[in-house]
């Protein structure tokens, strides 16, 4: 937790390029949010050009097929952490993976404890055990 779902174009990376895409966003999140290291839930699903349509609200943002719609699962977090999260994510991919940060849209949905279990039918965060 956070879970986090990442929207590509099919065929748009490597898998080498992928892999950091999902390993510096992950570091990211630890910067922002202080989460532990071990907590890295990921997907990714892969769309045709054709089914993945990311405009810019007018907002005048050039977008590639390597756009990245980030979608994310969490815990409530800070005002300040939220666009530090923000951010960062944009500087350090830009930086390691040279995506350009018209290429990413971000969208965080927050929920609550009760919201999550990790396994064994428990609601972890409830009973204590994290």
């Amino acid at each position: 937790m956070p879970l986090l779902h990442f929207h590509i174009i099919k065929e748009s990376r490597t898998p080498d390029e992928l892999k950091s895409l999902l390993d510096t966003t992950h570091e990211a999140m630890l910067d922002a949010f202080k989460v532990p290291v071990r907590d890295r839930y990921q997907l990714v699903s892969e769309h045709e050009p054709t089914h993945m349509i990311v405009e810019d609200t007018g907002l005048d943002i050039p977008r590639t097929n390597k756009v990245v719609l980030l979608q994310i699962v969490s815990r409530p977090r800070s005002k300040e952490q939220v666009e530090g999260f923000y951010r960062l994510l944009a500087e350090r991919l830009e930086k390691v993976c040279g995506l350009a940060p018209a290429d990413l849209m971000v969208s965080i949905v927050q929920n609550s404890d009760e919201h999550w279990s990790f396994g064994l039918g428990r609601a972890q965060f409830l009973t204590g055990e994290l």
